[in-house]
């Protein structure tokens, strides 16, 4: 086998780090447990695993390919560098005030988050551009020195630079960084126009505050990453996976980190359309549940949805508005704290709640034995007869179940009055919940009836708690793909380099200049080619174009897609015909009389998507070979049940299972409800459907 076809992904999430190797049609891969002080120790210790398994040496290696939580846990747990931003004279708030929006109406007691930066950590300079790009008052370098030193007798580490209307020109920003890196040369620097060139200085400004607070991090991290594998005689190109499902280079990753947000979820959601397309799946609900987070996902045509902003750390039952708004492009998904690790209390109204704090991997859950006291998602499913206790994680944790009864009873049954077994229930019950109302709400939002999707599920808890899910949605069929367990990692090398540049250049289609598009969608293609260029020199680039649009009045835009020949030769008719196209699926109808107006417009450059051989499906076969029989909890029927175990690696093609059943793999376990039954496909995923009637 050539050493040019050794391909490795990597995904560190807040509790497991997965990494996938695959050599030429074969893959290998192993979960090891992340380490968060030094987060290439265990990518280091993964790696040598894979290698081990394929029989490769790491020299062999030709690409690597990385997707990582780093950025978006620093975020959260505001443990960044030391952050200073220069704005706009009478700006200076703007990232506490927000947008004075009220999450939770009627709630009198409302907090809102505290900015990632305190006012006296905010500085000002005197300029002005205006809506339209025109300098009202001009910038004097003079002003920005003095400001500048002050910022650098307080020893901040790096500074944002965000100024009002600075995506339409960006000469001020300019000078600021210029002057920022005279006298500050050891300092980090993000200035808004390159970061996110877009209108709505709130989120703009968080965007660049959030890039400048991150980068110091991520750049150490990424060159402590490139010298271990160096030491690993790995000398290859290593690749990031962006929040907008496509790869950038080491180099873009370093300088705009805040991209790097949400990467792993976006690696997953990739993973589940290459499944998608193999299966000629039109609806596809992604479902990813690791150790620390659930990812919601909605993936039509084999496309998952994507959007330009999305928030970060929602403090308020994930309430929309309850977060940090970052706007760069990203799969537009919906994450909360639900996973493996996700921690359960009794509140205050003696009701059972579950997350957003987590185990992690340190010390884990109760069950793990490594001093955790607390019952997490993992004791329940454990007490539950979802797992083997000798079998976790291909064997590499010993799981013990006196520790999560002990944990569940101590946090939970005492306070509730209720033993081991029924407490676990009620924590599988709230978090399966939670993570189906979170799928309700998103589909909601989208127009979308969840009955008529597929889900894909993926991730270590995923295929434990899918099955529930589908019967709390009305989903009649789930496919558990191979690898299943690391999955986001399989999705980081199915991922095409891409790059979307955007940019806010306000117009009505009443005063629509057909030469001004075609010159702003040219400037944005060739930043956005240059990018994906930068990657891979060779490849065919394509360039997807899309522009944001709104009736005169409204607050927010909708995407509307162009061809590349729409794009190339703009008409205001084809534009008008699309947008009320795009707005009548969503709304049910369009609105009469209104002017329309476009606020963003952006080119996505992305190489060829990966072609996929079609799955000759089958629809039944064979009974599956037991490995055993056993006992699990389904709580469709409030009560333990006699299961059948199986071994999936001695599954063959063709082999049906009736629920209720039990599938043990290295990486994660498959619980087949009662409801359903399953069948093994060509390709390897567990196909599970809900029992016909009759």
């Amino acid at each position: 086998m050539e050493a040019q076809s050794v391909r490795l992904g990597v995904d560190i999430g807040g509790t497991f780090t997965d990494v996938v190797l695959e050599r030429g049609g074969e893959s290998y891969s192993t979960k090891v447990l992340t380490t968060y002080i030094a987060p290439e120790n265990a990518i280091i210790d993964g790696m040598q695993q894979v290698c081990t398994k394929a029989g490769v040496m790491p020299s062999e290696i030709r690409q690597i390919i990385h997707g990582t939580t780093l950025a978006t846990n620093a975020l959260i747990e505001r443990r960044g560098a030391k952050t200073a931003l220069i704005t706009t004279n009478g700006f200076r708030d703007v990232i506490e005030m927000r947008t004075e929006s009220r999450f939770e109406q009627y709630d009198l007691n409302l907090i809102l988050p505290e900015p990632l930066l305190p006012r006296q950590m905010r500085y000002t300079i005197k300029e002005r551009v205006d809506a339209t790009g025109n300098v009202l008052i001009p910038l004097v370098r003079a002003e920005v020195e003095a400001v500048v030193e002050r910022v650098a007798a307080a020893g901040y580490e790096s500074v944002a630079v965000g100024l009002i209307h600075s995506y339409l020109n960006d000469a001020h920003e300019r000078m600021v960084a210029e002057v920022v890196a005279e006298k500050m040369p050891n300092a980090m620097i993000s200035i808004s126009s390159e970061v996110s060139p877009q209108m709505r200085e709130y989120e703009r400004f968080n965007t660049v505050v959030a890039n400048a607070y991150i980068k110091p991090l991520m750049k150490s991290y990424l060159g402590r990453l490139e010298g271990r594998l160096r030491d690993e005689d790995v000398d290859c190109n290593v690749f990031l996976m962006h929040s907008g499902g496509g790869i950038i280079s080491l180099e873009s990753a370093a300088d705009f980190p805040v991209r790097l947000v949400e990467s792993g979820p976006a690696g997953g959601a990739v993973f589940a359309a290459n499944i998608a397309a193999r299966y000629g799946l039109g609806k596809v609900l992604s479902f990813d549940m690791g150790g620390t987070t659930a990812k919601i996902c909605l993936i039509k045509n084999q496309t998952p949805k994507t959007s330009r902003v999305f928030e970060v750390a929602r403090t308020y039952r994930f309430k929309k508005g309850s977060g940090m708004p970052i706007s760069i492009p990203v799969i537009d998904m919906v994450e909360i704290g639900a996973g493996g690790g996700s921690l359960a209390h009794v509140d205050a109204m003696r009701q059972i709640r579950v997350g957003p704090e987590s185990a992690g991997s340190e010390p884990g859950p109760a069950c793990y034995g490594c001093g955790g006291d607390k019952p997490a998602v993992t004791d329940a499913d454990l007490v539950l007869g979802k797992l083997d206790a000798d079998n976790f994680a291909g064997g590499s944790i010993q799981l013990h179940k006196d520790q999560s009864v002990a944990a569940l009873e101590t946090v939970l049954g005492k306070t509730l009055d209720m033993d081991a077994r029924t407490v676990a229930f009620g924590v599988a019950e709230v978090v399966d919940e939670n993570m189906a109302n979170a799928a309700r709400v998103h589909a909601v939002e989208n127009g979308e009836d969840l009955s008529q999707y597929t889900m894909i599920a993926f991730g270590g808890a995923a295929p434990l708690h899918a099955g529930r899910l589908c019967e709390k949605l009305g989903v009649k069929r789930m496919l558990v793909p191979p690898g299943a367990g690391v999955g986001s990692a399989i999705g980081f090398l199915r991922a095409p380099f891409s790059f979307e540049a955007n940019r806010s250049d306000y117009m009505k289609l009443s005063e629509f200049d057909a030469p001004r598009i075609q010159i702003l969608l040219a400037a944005l293609q060739e930043e956005a080619t240059g990018f994906v260029r930068s990657c891979d020199a060779v490849a065919e680039i394509l360039s997807e174009f899309k522009v944001y649009m709104r009736y005169s009045g409204q607050g927010w835009e909708i995407p509307v897609v162009l061809t590349r020949d729409q794009a190339l030769n703009p008409d205001a008719a084809t534009f008008e015909r699309l947008f009320e196209e795009d707005y009548a699926k969503l709304f049910g109808r369009t609105v009469q009389g209104l002017n329309i107006e476009i606020t963003v417009w952006s080119v996505n450059a992305t190489t060829p998507p990966e072609t996929v051989d079609k799955v000759a499906q089958h629809v039944g076969g064979t009974t599956a070979r037991m490995n055993g029989n056993g006992l699990f909890f389904d709580p469709a029927l409030d009560q333990f049940v006699s299961c059948s175990r199986y071994d999936r690696s001695k599954l063959e093609v063709g082999n049906f299972i009736e629920g209720p059943g039990v599938v043990f793999e290295d990486e994660t376990t498959i619980i087949i409800p009662s409801s359903r039954n399953a069948i093994r496909q060509p390709d390897g995923c567990i196909d599970i459907m809900l029992k016909v009637k009759g």
